[in-house]
């Protein structure tokens, strides 16, 4: 049974630093594409950052790039983000996306790509 367990979310106020964390479990994790997604209360959930399996190619939506970083730690079938500059606009809950292994492998922008999700970490930025 696959599970991403994420933590690392909480309070933080405006320029704070976050680091989230998404312990995968159950599924061949360096094969894995995987991201990062949010949702704001009341909007749809959105893409933040994606990664494919091998950490070569990554793509961050233009509202957390240069503020956001994402690695992973094969070793430790685990994947990061670490949220700098924080604003209020950042306050969601931050779900850790991953996507079955398949060949050929790349890189995926959409939920609907992804077969497994966290339970979600809520981050508040306070300003």
């Amino acid at each position: 049974q696959v599970q991403l367990v994420e933590s690392g979310g909480g309070l933080v106020q405006a320029g704070g630093s976050l680091r989230l964390s998404c312990a995968a479990s159950g599924l061949t994790f360096s094969s894995s594409p995987m991201g990062w997604f949010r949702q704001a209360p009341g909007k749809e959930r959105e893409f933040v950052v994606v990664m494919t399996m091998g950490g070569a190619n990554i793509t961050y939506a233009d509202s957390v790039k240069g503020r956001f970083t994402i690695s992973r730690d094969n070793a430790k079938n685990t994947v990061y983000l670490q949220m700098s500059s924080l604003i209020p606009e950042d306050t969601a809950v931050y779900y850790c996306a991953a996507r079955r292994p398949t060949i050929p492998s790349g890189i995926y922008y959409y939920e609907v790509n992804y077969n497994y999700w966290g339970q979600g970490t809520q981050v508040t930025v306070s300003s």
